[in-house]
Order: structure tokens, then C-alpha cells, then sequence
């Protein structure tokens, strides 16, 4: 007999790119498990705001929390002193894109802290990358990349993957100089998937799930820019 506490999660099909609605994930947000990181697999997942989130040593789980973290990008918050930071360095988009992304896992291994940034993913992002879905944010400070972020820019949202920094306020900038231009490019949010104490400080807010893939669903009505960032 089935024990009644248990909870099913689906499995994907190999031969279909097709996800469960997210609005039944549990309150945690774990909507299905496996499949696998083709692109249009994971490009349909973030237009239907989900992601895939797991350890190396797990399948593949995908996810649709509730709440979910947004930061507007008329909210972000520059604090003083983060706005006398934001002279020292220089903003550069696009331009080591891989660079950035191992800098996020690699500064989470030393910090002792687990990444599901996989070699899998890396080479998903990459790919992605090269065909202008996924960006990045780079903060340098006297020639050396010190900080940035990456993600997918899909419609009129930035799906922010991760961000590191080995000097202070480096991710900070990079997310200040992200709000800047998304709002150039005409979008309107970040969604930052979990919460955090950093990006809550920033300004993101929780937001219940409902809504937020609601927002999703606008902000793919926007014509997004399809290109390189510079």
C-alpha cells in the first residue's frame, strides 16, 4: 500500500519537451524529474517558469517554487556607499561569458558551499549563450574580472542563474548595472527564483506563484532584443 504522505513526482518522456502544469508543484516547488538539458527542453521550461535545480549526484528535478523571488528593476536599491563602489569599476556584458559562469561555481567550491553548476550546464549555457539566449553581467576592477552574473533574457524578464564576487560590491554592481539594461531593452523584472537575504536587500521581493507565472506569461508578450549585449 502506497504510503498516504507520499507525494509523486512525475517523470518526463524522452521524446517530449512537455512539463506538468507548474501551478500543481508542491509548496517547495519540485514539479518533475529527469529528461534531460537539450535546449528546447530547458528554454520551454523558463518561458513556463521553471528550472532545473539538483546535485550532481541526483537526476535531473525541475522546479516552480512558491514563493518565488522577483527583484523589478524599478526597486532595485543603491545605497550610498554602493553608488561610490559603482565608480571603481567597469561594466562589461557578454564578453566572458564562460569565464563567468565557472567563476560561480568555482567561488562556491571554495567557499565550501555545494554547485549544481555541472560541466552539463556549463556547455548548456555556453550553447545557449553563442545563439544570444543567455548573457552576462562582468564587473572589473584594474583589468580583472572581480564579480558578474549570468542568465536567460526571454521576453521582458532576466532568469538570473548565479552571480560571484571575490572583491566587495562587485555582484552588487553587476546587478545594478543588470537592472539598468533591462530597462534600456524595455523588460521590467529579474526573477531570482529562491529567496536570499542578498537579493532581498536589493530590493527583490517574494511574490506568491500564481502571480509570478502570470508575469511570466506577460512578459513573453514583450518583443525582446535578440542579440549580443554590449
Amino acid at each position: 500500500m502506497q504510503n498516504p504522505d507520499t507525494i509523486y513526482i512525475p517523470k518526463l518522456s524522452s521524446s517530449s519537451y512537455n512539463f506538468p502544469n507548474p501551478r500543481i508543484a508542491d509548496k517547495k516547488g519540485l514539479l518533475a524529474w529527469g529528461g534531460d538539458l537539450k535546449k528546447q527542453r530547458v528554454l520551454n521550461a523558463y518561458m513556463q517558469g521553471i528550472f532545473p535545480w539538483y546535485n550532481l549526484e541526483d537526476p535531473i528535478l525541475w522546479w516552480s517554487p512558491d514563493p518565488r523571488l522577483v527583484l523589478k528593476t524599478v526597486d532595485i536599491k543603491v545605497s550610498k556607499s554602493l553608488k561610490r563602489s559603482i565608480r571603481k569599476f567597469e561594466i562589461k556584458f557578454d564578453t566572458n561569458f564562460d569565464k563567468v559562469i565557472k567563476s560561480c561555481r568555482n567561488t562556491r567550491v571554495q567557499n565550501k558551499e555545494d554547485s549544481w553548476i555541472s560541466d552539463d550546464l556549463i556547455n548548456l549555457f555556453n550553447s545557449l549563450h553563442i545563439e544570444h539566449f543567455a548573457h552576462s553581467v562582468e564587473t572589473y576592477f584594474k583589468g580583472e574580472l572581480v564579480g558578474g552574473l549570468y542568465g536567460l533574457y526571454l521576453g521582458g524578464m532576466f532568469c538570473g542563474e548565479s552571480m560571484f564576487s571575490t572583491k566587495s560590491d562587485a555582484s552588487k554592481v553587476a546587478l545594478v548595472a543588470l537592472c539598468k539594461k533591462i530597462d534600456e531593452l524595455g523588460g521590467d523584472f529579474i526573477d531570482c527564483q529562491i529567496p536570499t537575504s542578498h537579493l532581498i536587500s536589493m530590493g527583490a521581493k517574494e511574490i506568491k506563484r500564481d502571480k509570478f507565472l502570470d508575469k511570466v506569461q506577460k512578459s513573453l508578450q514583450t518583443k525582446s532584443y535578440f542579440g549580443k549585449w554590449s
